[in-house]
């Protein structure tokens, strides 16, 4: 099946989430592979169904992540240095970062910072006590979520003022519709002075743990010996640009979208706190915080009846995947006592599944058991507004108040 849409565009996915959600039914639908022309590019196929994207995502062997796994088109020449992170890395390079990397995200060592988070938690949600309106966004997701994640590395929450407006850069890249300039040239400079003022801040940070290293995770990855390998400086500035961007911005976003849909669904919201565990798994089902992957076909591989060609250019659609009516009884509703529920908003299984699970479920088990005990009323009293991306599925703003 050849479509008339092009699913990477600003336009298609300014469209109102159901509208999105029908097409994607359709193509669940249809019994041979979805390719998406695309006008002056190579066009590239649509997994949208749960089995074929868990089966891709499972196979990096045939389904690569190289050159990248977080924009449709290649990085803009120059920056490939700074963007080559994990996700877009396939064995043994992957293996190799993962292996270091994985003993710092190990639920015993989170539980060192689990009294901070409860700490975080209980501060913000006296503030929305404090008073009647707020953006939810700004006073309790991204302060939760980005704080939690400097405390973790050591770093002071003012230098968010720093580095929160690269962060912003890096994550706008993944889609090509963004940061419109007047040449290439003066893109690239931009986006390469962006992911330079993050690289060398963990480089300055690197560099005083090496010296006096403390409790921080920042301390841990400067000094993990795995056999020998330690994180270079690049390999360490590459991991920090995907834990700060990816790390905070999805649990931000589930969560911003955990309170939409207890707004939306009141019966649900009453279920909660007896159900917080499936709770957190169902909210992020319905957010799917990443909403696709890119892979890379390497060498010719059969999946649902046709056979995908070396070159191939294929898209992941999580967002579709989490939505399959093969898989989920009642997709479209949102259920805190959903079980069993595999849903893929963490990736959908082998190399590449999410490091930061058991964080991200820290965070946002934590803040809903928090805020619903003690305000059991609190809402949102508008429509979310979304971010304008295709990779994030997010809200900018959700305007929320204490009944």
């Amino acid at each position: 099946m050849v479509i008339n849409q092009d699913l990477m565009t600003a336009s298609f996915w300014a469209q109102p989430p159901d509208v999105r959600d029908e097409l994607f039914a359709q193509l669940r639908a249809t019994d041979g592979p979805v390719f998406c022309p695309r006008e002056g590019t190579a066009g590239f196929y649509a997994l949208t169904r749960h089995t074929d994207v868990v089966e891709a995502a499972r196979n990096p062997g045939a389904f690569s992540s190289e050159p990248t796994a977080v924009r449709l088109d290649e990085l803009p020449a120059g920056t490939e240095k700074y963007g080559g992170s994990m996700e877009s890395m396939d064995d043994p390079r992957h293996a190799r970062l993962r292996r270091i990397i994985a003993g710092s995200f190990t639920p015993r060592i989170l539980a060192r910072f689990e009294a901070d988070i409860q700490e975080r938690v209980t501060r913000l949600v006296d503030g929305l006590a404090d008073r009647r309106e707020s953006d939810f966004v700004e006073t309790v997701s991204t302060p939760l979520t980005l704080g939690t994640v400097f405390s973790m590395m050591g770093i002071p929450v003012s230098a968010s003022q720093e580095l929160m407006p690269a962060v912003n850069i890096v994550l706008a890249i993944s889609d090509s519709g963004n940061l419109d300039f007047q040449s290439p040239e003066e893109r690239e400079a931009f986006i390469k002075e962006k992911f330079a003022v993050m690289h060398g801040f963990v480089t300055d940070l690197a560099e005083a743990r090496r010296k006096r290293p403390g409790e921080d995770l920042i301390s841990v990855l400067v000094n993990a010996n795995v056999d020998g390998e330690f994180l270079t400086d690049l390999e360490l500035g590459r991991f920090f640009t995907l834990l700060v961007a990816a790390g905070v911005e999805t649990t931000r976003h589930a969560l911003s979208h955990g309170i939409h849909l207890l707004t939306q669904n009141p019966a649900q919201r009453a279920l909660l706190l007896d159900n917080l565990p499936t709770a957190v798994e169902e909210i992020v089902r319905c957010a799917t915080p990443v909403a696709w992957v890119r892979r890379n076909v390497t060498r010719d591989y059969a999946l649902h009846g046709h056979t995908y060609r070396r070159g191939d250019r294929v898209i992941l659609y999580h967002c579709s995947a989490n939505q399959d009516e093969r898989v989920f009884r009642k997709p479209h509703a949102f259920d805190v006592t959903r079980s069993p529920n595999p849903h893929v908003g963490y990736g959908g299984g082998g190399p590449h599944v999410c490091l930061g699970t058991h964080l991200a479920r820290r965070q946002m088990t934590a803040l809903l058991k928090e805020l619903y005990t003690r305000l059991p009323g609190f809402h949102a009293t508008a429509r979310p507004t979304w971010v304008k991306a295709s990779l994030v599925n997010g809200i900018e703003r959700l305007p929320c108040a204490v009944e």
